[in-house]
């Protein structure tokens, strides 16, 4: 399938992507609660800090705004949405050199690009035909660690977004990720409970390739 032509990808590209980037900020309570989330998962990377971390669908880039109080790594991002592309490079967060547009399904950077390679709300958006693909290049473009911050179910399921159908699929992501690489080896994993956190119940797995 094309790389530009899924109804998701036209979502998030389109009125809807847009849209959502002008009702969000990257406010301080968001960066602090993103920043408490990434300094357990980094936690976790002491034996080889990562030099370059990527983010595939960076959008307002409220990880890597928080991730920079932590860490000197070069940043790289994929985002598909013209918008956000641009905030993101006038905000300072990425320089355009770093920043590519297209999906998941086909990344822009090169084998083992990034020292870490991430989503955070990402896989969620895929279509589940085009899960595979896009996790395959995820790993593609991660020379050490992958980590992944998703909704989490046990079973696979589609759960109507915003008055959507087929936008939002939770599933046992981490899960996914070891049955396709089963020789990842599981670092960390974590829950980020809304009612301390702030955030909106994420799970998040820490992989490290062999």
């Amino acid at each position: 399938m094309s790389n530009s032509t899924t109804p998701q990808a036209a979502f998030w590209q389109g009125e809807f992507g847009d849209s959502y980037i002008d009702r969000n900020v990257a406010s301080p309570e968001q960066l602090q609660a993103r920043r408490a989330m990434w300094s357990e998962i980094l936690s976790h990377t002491l034996p080889a800090p990562p030099k370059s971390i990527l983010e595939v669908g960076a959008n307002l880039g409220i990880n890597l705004r928080s991730l920079r109080a932590l860490t000197s790594a070069r940043f790289l991002a994929l985002e598909p949405n013209d918008k956000a592309r641009q905030r993101l490079v006038d905000d300072g967060v990425l320089k355009a050199e770093d920043l590519r547009g297209g999906l998941a399904t086909k990344i822009d950077f090169a084998d083992g690009a990034a020292d870490l390679a991430f989503t955070s709300g990402v896989l969620i958006h895929i279509h589940p035909d085009q899960l595979e693909a896009s996790v395959r290049e995820i790993h593609r473009c991660s020379a050490r660690w992958i980590a992944a911050i998703e909704y989490f179910s046990d079973k696979p399921e589609m759960i109507p977004y915003r008055g959507h159908n087929d936008r939002l699929f939770k599933r046992d992501f981490g899960g996914f990720w070891l049955d396709l690489f089963p020789n990842l080896r599981v670092t960390a994993y974590g829950f980020a409970w809304k009612r301390v956190t702030g955030l909106d119940n994420l799970t998040w797995w820490l992989f490290e390739k062999p």
